[in-house]
């Protein structure tokens, strides 16, 4: 992984084996971001997607182990606390131009991946929604 700052945005290129998540939360935490939004694109050949089911508050997580373009990774990082808590999305497309999509909890780099990280100045938090089961944004 490598990155450079420019005004409020880093551009970041993660190389083959960087993990997306883990990425984000190094930058942020050797910058001091507390809010940002991200984009990105890439490829990976092994992803954890999740899609929350709302009538059981939970994520339904799945596995993938095959070769996926990024064609979309957007979201966002917020400090809550001592907690820094990324939401992102992802789409993927196959080898067949078939498309897979959903909340990102992992992805392992293939070749490369390309994420900007547009930091916003401000600071807001999150907080349990009992109702939903998610930390909603709390301003």
């Amino acid at each position: 992984m490598d990155y450079r700052k420019f005004g409020e945005k880093y551009i970041i290129r993660l190389d083959k084996g960087d993990e997306i998540i883990t990425s984000i939360k190094e930058i942020c935490k050797k910058e001091k971001i507390k809010l940002a939004s991200v984009t990105g694109i890439g490829a990976t050949d092994k992803v954890t997607i999740g899609i929350f089911e709302l009538s059981k508050k939970v994520y339904n997580q799945k596995e993938f182990c095959e070769d996926f373009e990024i064609t979309s990774l957007v979201g966002n990082v917020i400090m809550s606390g001592d907690e820094l808590i990324p939401h992102i999305h992802i789409n993927l497309g196959d080898k067949d131009s078939n498309v897979k999509g959903g909340h990102l909890n992992s992805a392992i780099i293939s070749v490369t991946g390309e994420i900007i990280l547009d930091v916003i100045d401000g600071e807001v938090s999150k907080e349990l929604n009992e109702d939903i089961g998610i930390k909603l944004i709390k301003f």
